[in-house]
């Protein structure tokens, strides 16, 4: 078999809980998959991890059980013609591949199923699953039409604000959805936000956290941007990712360290370089370590190729030799690393010129 043959044999196997099969590949494979890094389920999407060798255990982990005595159990019991787990993982199949006719009418057999949770260990509903977000990697899709199928299931029952144990107790799918890459690349983000509230969802998605804290400190910025629209909750951390400088000069004074260290990181990292001057002007430390990979207030706008806010933090003599804590790089690295992943031309000439600034070319 060649390579492509290989990995399409592993995913389905996986997909399907085939531990046999699986074994197979991985004895007769092994250095493919010892030394070649899987392709995705689908373009741009998460990738099976086949990390340990061990077919049930692997399975195991990408289906979200805790053991593969959980898995074999569920397996049999989806594999019964008819039974309530077969129904169910019809019905979440139909969802992540976007076939509406097919979801109505599984709903319409067993008007129970949108109440339904999975037995997997995030207790997930059918709602949960549109927003393609913590569930099995294989199945955070986003099809087209996801917006008239969340409509759907909220018109036949779903609870909009059922808690899964997805990062943690308590995730709701709105929350789920804002924070999640999936929708945003679909394109529906704005409106599947809006058919959630529209149904009344609480418009945190935490009981504990800021939804848009969470949707900054995952790449969202667009998330963050509709939920303030729609009366989120703003500390400082927030007002500083969004760019609302005036906020930022109401609330600065009053929060401890840490909420301003998170705010200057979603300042560099979104670009929004009035907010960042103003931290700077008031006494934040420019070399001040940064949330997730440790590196600083630079390296985070080299990163997203944030021109303007690179060249204040330069001008202002944010040091170009300091390496980050978990890869060792400095914020050359990240910013020739992310150009490298870049397809969009014209963000590809921020880089270009980013890259200039920090060697000192312009």
């Amino acid at each position: 078999m060649t390579a492509e043959e290989i990995w399409e044999s592993a995913q389905r196997a996986l997909i399907a809980g085939d531990a046999p099969a699986l074994d197979r590949l991985l004895q007769d494979y092994a250095a493919l998959f010892r030394d070649n890094r899987p392709p995705a389920y689908d373009s741009g999407g998460l990738a099976p991890n086949y990390a340990g060798a061990d077919a049930r255990a692997i399975i195991a982990r990408n289906h979200k059980f805790d053991s593969w005595d959980e898995a074999d159990q569920f397996f049999a019991t989806r594999n019964l013609p008819d039974s309530p787990v077969a129904r169910f993982e019809a019905a979440v199949d139909a969802i992540v591949r976007g076939e509406i006719k097919a979801l109505d009418g599984l709903l319409r057999q067993d008007p129970e199923l949108v109440r339904a949770r999975s037995l997997r260990r995030h207790r997930a509903t059918l709602l949960h699953y549109t927003a393609a977000n913590g569930v099995e990697d294989f199945r955070q899709k986003t099809p087209p039409n996801i917006v008239p199928i969340a409509a759907m299931l909220l018109d036949a029952g779903a609870e909009v604000d059922a808690a899964a144990k997805i990062y943690g107790d308590g995730a709701k799918t709105l929350g789920l959805a804002v924070t999640s890459i999936h929708p945003l690349r679909a394109g529906v983000i704005e409106p599947l936000a809006d058919v959630l509230l529209a149904w009344g969802a609480a418009v945190e998605g935490w009981p504990d956290r800021s939804i848009i804290n969470d949707c900054l400190a995952n790449g969202r910025q667009f998330g963050a941007e509709v939920m303030a629209r729609h009366g989120a909750r703003i500390d400082l951390e927030g007002a500083a990712g969004l760019g609302r400088l005036d906020l930022v000069q109401q609330l600065f004074d009053t929060v401890p360290d840490a909420q301003k260290t998170r705010g200057f990181a979603w300042a560099c990292e979104y670009g929004r370089t009035p907010v960042a001057a103003y931290f700077l002007d008031h006494g934040f430390d420019i070399t001040t370590r940064l949330p997730h990979q440790h590196g600083t207030g630079l390296h985070w706008a080299a990163y997203t190729a944030q021109v303007d806010t690179v060249k204040l933090l330069l001008d202002r003599g944010a040091p170009l030799d300091t390496r980050d804590e978990e890869f060792d790089g400095k914020a050359l690295d990240w910013a020739q690393h992310a150009r490298k992943e870049t397809t969009d031309p014209a963000k590809r000439e921020q880089f270009d010129r980013v890259i200039k600034m920090l060697k000192g070319d312009l």
